[in-house]
This record gives structure tokens, sequence and C-alpha cells, in this order.
């Protein structure tokens, strides 16, 4: 990486991007090389296997580039929070705010991670592990436990519940368009609070 220079980080960049464009607008079994081009506007698919070896190498980016877009939303969202209970409902509104503020890294995320479920021959299990981990809410609510404020059994039983709820909503939501994301944030944020204080 130190030895790319600021055009090849910025074409690598603008490929990151129209990929996680072309996979929201049609799907991954449609996204192809030359589909991404089209978004681009580059002239050759050259470009693209110039900056990546193939497509698990480029899916790879652009999952790391859309977690790290989403966990830098998340942490905002969670740091402003002062007790555990508030920073598990900042998690989850921050799921809604991600699908707010970026609907094509939000639907991206949900066709490579669709992927990696049903296809797990590809070579794709580090992006499997990255689209799929529950490993930073799995520690706030062992925090949350610590501090007294949860008793939770298992927190990452509970952990995988609240994510398969909030990536079952981004399904839902992308099929059915659901308007109010804000009643939806709050609806789960108060189902999972009680269930922190389940004994």
């Amino acid at each position: 990486m130190r030895g790319r220079t600021f055009t090849q980080d910025a074409r690598r960049t603008q490929i990151v991007e129209a990929t996680i464009e072309t996979l929201a607008e049609i799907g991954y079994t449609k996204t192809s090389f030359t589909a991404i081009c089209r978004h681009a506007n580059l002239s050759s698919t050259g470009l693209i296997s110039y900056h990546f070896a193939g497509k698990p190498q480029l899916l790879r980016e652009v999952t790391r580039t859309i977690l790290e877009k989403a966990g830098t939303l998340r942490t905002g969202h969670v740091e402003q929070e002062t007790t555990y209970r508030g920073k598990l409902g900042a998690y989850i509104s921050s799921h809604f705010d991600f699908m707010a503020r970026y609907p094509a890294h939000a639907r991206a995320l949900t066709e490579i991670a669709g992927l990696v479920r049903e296809r797990p021959a590809l070579g794709l299990d580090d992006v499997a592990r990255s689209a799929l981990s529950v490993e930073t809410l799995v520690v706030l609510l062992e925090e949350g436990c610590r501090a007294g404020e949860f008793r939770i059994p298992d927190p990452p039983v509970l952990a995988l519940a609240v994510q398969g709820a909030l990536d079952n909503v981004v399904r839902h939501h992308e099929l059915f368009a659901v308007a109010d994301l804000g009643r939806l944030a709050r609806e789960l944020t108060d189902i999972f609070t009680r269930c922190t204080l389940a004994p």
C-alpha cells in the first residue's frame, strides 16, 4: 500500500464506489467488471484488473470500505451515550442511520452477506467473517453485564439475535420501502433492552 501513488489510490476508490453502486442497483449475480466499468466511466475492464486481482479481492475491499464507514458512524453514536442501555440503543439506531445515509452501501453489504452465506466455496471466508461478525456487539453486552446494567445469560446469543433482527429489517426495507426507520429503531431498541433485564 505504501508504494501506491495518490492517483492509484483515487482510482481504487473510484472502482470500489462504482462496485458498491453496481451491487446495490443490479445485485451480485449481474455485477461484472463490465457493469462496474459503466458505473465508473472507465474505458476498459483492464483498469479494474490492474488494481484488483479478481472479483474476490475487489469484494474484500468493498466489504472493508462499507464496514469501516458503518463502524465510524456506529462509534460516533455509541460514544455519545453514558450508559450501556444507551449504548445498545445507539448501536441499533446507528444501523438505521446508516441505511438512511448510505442506502447503496447498505444494499451492497446485504448482497455480499447473502453471497457468502449461500456460496461459501468462493474463497471469501475472510469476507464472511467481516460481514457477519457480531464481535463489537458481544463486547458491548459483556461490558454492560460487568457494569451491572445487563443480566444476560449468554451475550453472544443475544448479539446474534440483535444482528439477525437488524439484517432482516434491511431486507424487509429493501422489498417494501419502510418509511419510518426511526420507529423501527425505537421498537427494536425497546424489545432488546427488555431482553437485557431477563434473569
